[in-house]
């Protein structure tokens, strides 16, 4: 039997194809890297990527975690987060929220999530959660379509 995935080789590359609007792109991710807390934007990047199935991107985020020192035991629990004892109010709350964006379809952000964010981070701090779940979840639907693949093992 052949592995479907393993044959799939990467499509067009948007940053050769647009140049000018993946660097925007590139500008929007640089930007939230900077005002989101680590290892908080790390956290999203890996649950919206997860949620999304983008294989790029959760390898990606799950290495730059272990790298900076996250337990590993953490990374492997992000997408059980709620039933695990391991994150904070603030992780947990970030991953609430990235779930509700990146699942807009299920409803969105309820009013109770809204409160509970902006009481956790602030007006700005919220705004800022959301540009980053938003760039997390176009690089996905960039790397998913194109077909990117994550380094070998």
């Amino acid at each position: 039997m052949t592995d479907t995935a393993e044959q799939t080789t990467e499509r067009l590359q948007i940053s050769s194809a647009v140049p000018e609007g993946y660097r925007k792109v590139i500008n929007l991710d640089g930007y939230v890297g900077h005002v989101v807390e680590e290892p908080l934007g790390n956290l999203i990047k890996l649950r919206a990527s997860q949620i999304n199935g983008c294989t790029y991107c959760v390898d990606m985020h799950s290495v730059d975690l272990t790298d900076s020192g996250y337990p590993l035991r953490k990374v492997f629990a992000v997408s059980a987060w709620r039933e695990s004892p391991w994150f904070s109010h603030r992780e947990r709350t970030a991953l609430e929220l990235t779930e509700a964006v990146t699942l807009i379809h299920q409803g969105g952000v309820s009013d109770e999530l809204y409160t509970q964010a902006v009481a956790e981070f602030g007006e700005e701090g919220f705004a800022n959660l959301i540009l980053a779940i938003g760039t997390i979840n176009i690089w996905n639907r960039i790397a998913i379509p194109t077909h990117m693949r994550p380094p070998a093992l």
